[in-house]
């Protein structure tokens, strides 16, 4: 009984040493995030924040012993779904829409198209790899990634159409390309492919994966409205509702052999469709879309400090690495990561080039005038590779069906890492000459679109303030407080109204001078908030008052900052 004892003990202190060093490494890691940020904001060159983190990543693989083991499949249920649901909830689904012919060309048809030109690339270039594997590695590196996409678009200014465009692509395109990566995997395990085994995977992964997101999502969505409408909404579990739809949505769609990634981005989509409804109320939607900054900054960082906190351990298994290709030096490693990153966008842009035409010809029924060699440019270079091609290539198998390890995968793990950060390089480098001073046509719908929004919800303002005037008034004796209020506020709308209807000129003067009027609001505002905290400090205020009028100035700054 005491040998028992003794081993209990023993256990208990074993796994309170591994949580104690799980909860290190993620306090160490968002701390690294924090860091970033504040690098990011100091230096004066425009430098993606992803890079910064995966150098910060990097310092600390060599200087901490962190020994992080990227499991993929746990990697996957992490990062993944909230990150895609946010990203398919905040698309521009009208702008989406517009493109759609584009987006489906380069999801569908340019992952098939890079798999095998990247394929036959990487095995001219490296003939001791083996086919199978070449393709494997290409369809690993053939989807860009959204959460990489929008952590450029921070930095550099993308215009917003191409933005649409890159980010309905980084969410669809990583169906294909992780089924072509199962068939080639498939293929090396047994030397066989079939193309109709492979068409009905994707055809069930793809659209099952569709499917459950939409169906989740209505559902729960569908669910917590009956409820929140019968007794009441607490902005907390409406949060937390939010939180979990994406995991439930990415679990059923894996646990029915369909595309989690998909399933979780159709349930983002369909979450700005539910929402549409405007059910929830102001304070929920507001406290939400804090909560959800948060995990989306706190995610997007965490993968890429872990992408670089596993480079040293890479690195250090380079050498042997470079051996399998019947060479010596690991310059011939930066040799393979440059020449692949180039071939990915010699690829992307003869396919953009294609599918841009033939849209062209499509829309115009005759010779279309080629698009602007700078346009085709910067939609190459902006495929950055990221979190789903890091997640990818460790899904490799470690051994072959016969037990002879799988050839090469040290070498494909140290190309694809090669290629996610030399595609942020690329990003960096060439995307703001390319765009700089890039005349592309103005879109005018979407401020039309706008003034006559706005218009129309002032109409409704005035016509409901006259209405709810009529009726709190009705059998009051100061029915003249009502009617003088009532006008008051209705004359801000008809200021609105006016300065949104006016001659070219007049709309001119009046968005230049909103513009001033906004500047000193926000410099009142600030005043009103520096005072209030002096009076705190100096204790002519107690704390709950100060709490009460901070939140509300601070409310209306972001609301005139926005």
């Amino acid at each position: 009984m005491a040998i028992i004892g003794s081993l209990d003990t023993a256990w208990v202190c074993q796994a309170k040493g591994r949580v104690m060093e799980i909860i290190t490494t993620t306090l160490v890691l968002l701390l690294a995030i924090v860091v970033s940020g504040a690098i990011s904001r100091a230096i004066p060159i425009i430098l993606p924040l992803p890079l910064i983190q995966i150098a910060l990543g990097a310092i600390i693989g060599l200087s901490a012993d962190l020994s992080v083991r990227l499991d993929p499949e746990i990697f996957f249920l992490l990062f993944l779904p909230p990150l895609l649901f946010l990203d398919g909830w905040r698309i521009a689904a009208d702008e989406l829409k517009q493109d759609m012919n584009i987006v489906v060309e380069l999801a569908l048809g340019l992952v098939v198209f890079t798999v095998l030109g990247a394929g036959l690339l990487i095995h001219w270039m490296i003939p001791a790899m083996p086919l199978a594997v070449a393709f494997a590695l290409a369809a690993v590196i053939s989807p860009t990634d959204p959460i990489a996409v929008s952590a450029i678009a921070q930095r550099v200014p993308i215009p917003p159409r191409m933005m649409h465009i890159l980010e309905g692509e980084a969410l669809l395109n990583d169906a294909s390309g992780l089924v072509c990566l199962r068939f080639a995997i498939a293929a090396a395990l047994t030397g066989s492919f079939s193309l109709y085994d492979a068409a009905l995977s994707f055809l069930w992964t793809a659209f099952g994966g569709l499917a459950i997101g939409v169906g989740v999502t209505w559902s729960i969505t569908w669910l917590t409205t009956r409820i929140s409408r019968r007794y009441g909404e607490e902005s907390g579990s409406e949060i937390l509702v939010s939180i979990l739809i994406p995991f439930a949505a990415y679990l059923i769609a894996e646990q029915l052999h369909c595309s989690g990634i998909l399933a979780a981005v159709s349930a983002g989509v369909t979450m700005s469709v539910a929402e549409s409804s405007g059910h929830a109320m102001a304070a929920t939607r507001v406290r939400r879309n804090s909560v959800w900054d948060m995990i989306q900054f706190a995610a997007n960082g965490t993968i890429f400090v872990l992408l670089g906190e596993q480079l040293p351990s890479i690195v250090e298994k380079a050498s042997a690495t470079v051996e399998v290709t019947g060479h010596q030096g690991l310059w011939w490693l930066a040799i393979y990561v440059v020449g692949l990153a180039f071939g990915l966008a010699a690829l992307r842009f003869t396919w953009v080039w294609l599918s841009l035409h033939l849209t062209l010809f499509r829309q115009r029924r005759q010779r279309p005038t080629s698009p602007n060699w700078r346009i085709l440019a910067a939609f190459s270079f902006a495929g950055v590779r990221g979190a789903i091609t890091l997640a990818g290539v460790l899904t490799l198998p470690f051994t072959l069906n016969d037990g002879s390890p799988f050839p090469a995968r040290d070498l494909a793990i140290c190309l694809a890492m090669g290629v996610i950060i030399m595609s942020l390089i690329l990003a960096t480098l060439f995307l703001p000459p390319l765009l700089k001073n890039l005349e592309l046509p103005q879109d005018t719908k979407h401020e039309e679109d706008e003034v006559a929004a706005r218009v129309d919800a002032a109409r409704a303002a005035i016509t409901e303030i006259a209405r709810l005037q009529h009726s709190l008034s009705k059998g009051q004796e100061d029915a003249d407080l009502y009617v003088e209020a009532a006008s008051r506020v209705m004359e801000l709308y008809r200021e609105r109204i006016r300065n949104q209807t006016g001659g070219g000129e007049e709309v001119a003067l009046s968005k230049r001078t909103m513009r001033i009027e906004l500047e000193l609001r926000l410099a009142a505002v600030r005043a009103e908030r520096t005072e209030i905290f002096r009076k705190l400090r100096a204790r002519q205020l107690g704390n709950e008052v100060a709490a009460k009028l901070v939140r509300e100035l601070d409310l209306l700054e972001a609301r005139y900052a926005s």
